[in-house]
């Protein structure tokens, strides 16, 4: 599978709309990022693909990338120092966890939209919508 036949038309703006829908409650900042292979360390690609995004760049660094190498069947929630800072050690873990298991169904955007959703959360519970927040990045799905 190619990363463009990963998601349909419908899928894609379904994930688009559940970042969105996320960050309506907090000032963090969730995307996602699709490539077709990943060669070496899944978390060092995510890294590299969350500088390149610009996401440590945001005010409170409260940014989550999630990563997919659709190709090498890699996968990696990557989260800044400052939610980091404030969840649970394991939190990750626990949205990595949910996340696969609906991969495992192949159900790739639940799985997502799932991920999206409890990252969402937490980003709500630490750091929640202010009246001057604006969204620092794109929602838009990114593809390498």
């Amino acid at each position: 599978m190619k990363k463009e036949d990963f998601l349909s038309a419908e899928e894609h703006q379904s994930l688009e709309q559940a970042i969105e829908a996320a960050e309506l409650n907090t000032s963090g900042e969730i995307r996602v990022h699709i490539e077709d292979s990943c060669k070496g360390d899944v978390l060092d690609r995510a890294a590299f693909v969350f500088k390149h995004l610009k996401m440590h760049k945001t005010a409170l660094r409260n940014g989550v990338l999630f990563y997919l190498s659709v190709q090498d069947r890699k996968f990696a929630i990557l989260g800044d120092a400052g939610i980091n800072a404030k969840v649970p050690a394991d939190f990750w873990d626990e949205v990595k966890n949910e996340v696969l298991s609906h991969f495992k169904e192949s159900k790739f955007p639940e799985g997502l939209s799932k991920g999206i959703h409890m990252a969402g959360s937490k980003l709500k519970e630490h750091f929640p919508f202010q009246t001057d927040d604006k969204n620092e990045l794109s929602n838009e799905i990114t593809f390498g």
